[in-house]
């Protein structure tokens, strides 16, 4: 695989509302994300959007919020439109698949952008975060924040998701070297907040004396960090996130979250769209493999300062 490990120095642009709707055929690069109002998913498509229109085509950006269903009916609008590309974060990595064979049996590269599917070839380029690496780290810092001795529990994301079981394996391979620790009980909380919050609330009522939250994701952790307050316990309970959201940030400014682990979206989101460009121009990438693997960054109170923009962490 390759594996790329940078600095995100990205600029976000100017944010503006997320829309699918009909576009000039020609030159048009199509856009799919989950779900916008998630600001990692809103920052995919406004970057990728953005990076396509620099490189002089027009862009849409649609979402399908985790439905197999809406995936596909967005890539019938794409395929109707007479796209030239589709930049795609897939809903599942079993029921995606067919949605790619649909787009590239239309003529139509794909390019993967944060989530995999779970077959090789059809896609131009599956562009991640290298979320074990993050995952390694980030369970690192949990230790240095939690300690190395008591109980904790996990909230788990979309099972959908590929990225939710590395994680926890990520997690896993970290937190068991320290035998004292003892993980009371793991909750599937989608990556979703509410869920976050209503998990927590039911983790924490079976297991009154946890020292520490590990979560898949942002908004989980901040859901977690709800209910912990609402019960009087986030002095206590120590929680560690994941994705480097602005919510994440400030609530690291806070001292409510213990660190985040930033996955550069800005960056694979902008070279999914010029590895796009690079097939409609010359038939390929321009890179050897289709797997492609960028590390993530972790944020602490001790760089938190060096956040400056959404998803961008400076030198």
């Amino acid at each position: 695989m390759f594996k790329k490990g940078m600095r995100v120095l990205f600029a976000a642009t100017a944010v503006m509302p997320l829309l699918f709707s009909s576009a000039w055929a020609d030159g048009l690069i199509t856009v799919i994300v989950n779900d916008p109002s998630n600001p990692y998913w809103f920052t995919e498509g406004e970057v990728a959007k953005k990076t396509a229109e620099g490189l002089g085509y027009t862009a849409n950006v649609g979402a399908h919020k985790g439905d197999t269903n809406t995936e596909s009916n967005l890539i019938d609008t794409a395929i109707t439109n007479k796209s030239v590309a589709i930049i795609l974060d897939p809903a599942n990595a079993d029921g995606s698949v067919g949605a790619v064979k649909k787009a590239v049996a239309a003529g139509i590269p794909v390019i993967l952008v944060n989530a995999e599917i779970n077959q090789e070839g059809l896609a131009k380029a599956q562009l991640v975060s290298n979320n074990a690496q993050g995952a390694a780290i980030g369970a690192q810092q949990w230790v240095e924040a939690v300690g190395d001795k008591g109980k904790y529990v996990e909230l788990f994301g979309a099972p959908s998701d590929n990225n939710a079981a590395t994680r926890s394996n990520g997690y896993e391979t970290v937190l068991t070297q320290y035998p004292d620790l003892e993980k009371s009980a793991k909750e599937v909380a989608d990556w979703d907040r509410t869920k976050g919050h209503d998990k927590m609330q039911s983790m924490l009522q079976a297991n009154p004396d946890i020292i520490g939250v590990i979560s898949g994701n942002d908004e989980m952790a901040l859901g977690a960090i709800a209910a912990l307050k609402e019960a009087g316990k986030l002095e206590q309970v120590k929680v560690g996130g994941f994705d480097g959201s602005p919510d994440a940030v400030a609530a690291i400014k806070a001292g409510e979250l213990q660190y985040t682990v930033l996955q550069p979206v800005a960056v694979f989101s902008e070279a999914a769209v010029k590895q796009a460009d690079n097939v409609i121009k010359n038939g390929s990438t321009g890179v050897a493999t289709e797997k492609q693997l960028f590390d993530c960054l972790l944020i602490t109170k001790d760089n938190v300062d060096k956040y400056t923009a959404p998803f961008v962490l400076s030198e």
